[in-house]
């Protein structure tokens, strides 16, 4: 299938932007992932960060920017987020505990949505939050699925190891007890997109004191159930869009 619009420029642009999907890129890994020259690589990711399509994270690789949500959200097309609210407060509301939704950002997770505990010890961590990717059971399941390479790099300076990443992938799910922060424990899980790729985590997180040194024995079956959910709406608008294009 011929998947180019005759706009040359345009083609190109979205190929840079296709690429960085996947996550960081230095400018050899974009010209070895798009197929362009490197002058073009650069020229094309150069001018895409200027418009904020594309950034830069904390080792100078090109990921994708800011701008891109923002549309996202104008456009009012993010299922995703317009079906977390629901989900994350059942999950509050059944653990007793503060959820929440996180999307990778190059080195980071963002905090996309959260519900919070209404009341007594709880782990706030408010809408916006930027958190590490090297420490934490959400971080741990952005990066368990990632392509090795991208992988490897992710447990460079890592709380967590590969063979913690292996049973996050064998079992579904990922905890963590006071990893990130001491004295919060934290139960995550993968949110797939249609294409069957992760990208996002859902996660509850709280003291210790109630969650335990084995939260995901409390808990995992309830966070799997909610992450498998927004996984869910989004095959389900797919699947709509799909019918709809071809009706």
């Amino acid at each position: 299938m011929d998947n180019t619009s005759g706009v040359g420029v345009l083609d190109k642009a979205a190929i840079v932007l296709s690429a960085l999907e996947a996550g960081p890129s230095t400018l050899a890994q974009l010209v070895t992932a798009t197929g362009l020259a490197r002058p073009t690589a650069h020229r094309l990711a150069v001018a895409l960060e200027h418009h904020r399509l594309v950034g830069r994270d904390m080792q100078g690789r090109f990921v994708l920017g800011p701008r891109l949500g923002e549309l996202a959200a104008a456009a009012g097309e993010d299922r995703l987020l317009a079906a977390a609210g629901p989900v994350l407060g059942a999950l509050r509301d059944h653990t007793n505990e503060s959820a929440q939704l996180f999307r990778r950002q190059g080195d980071h997770r963002i905090c996309v949505s959260a519900a919070e505990r209404p009341v007594g010890l709880r782990d706030s961590i408010p809408i916006g939050a930027s958190l590490t990717m090297l420490a934490g059971s959400a971080a741990q399941v952005l990066l368990a699925w990632e392509e090795p390479d991208r992988l490897h790099r992710g447990l460079q300076g890592s709380a967590f190891n590969a063979t913690t990443l292996s049973g996050v992938r064998r079992r579904g799910w990922a905890q963590s007890v006071g990893e990130r922060e001491p004295g919060v424990a934290s139960v995550s899980a993968p949110v797939r997109s249609p294409s069957g790729r992760v990208i996002a985590a859902v996660s509850i997180s709280g003291p210790i004191e109630r969650l335990s040194r084995q939260p995901g024995r409390l808990h995992a079956a309830t966070v799997i159930a909610g992450a498998n959910k927004l996984t869910e709406v989004l095959a389900r608008h797919a699947k709509t869009a799909e019918e709809q294009h071809t009706a």
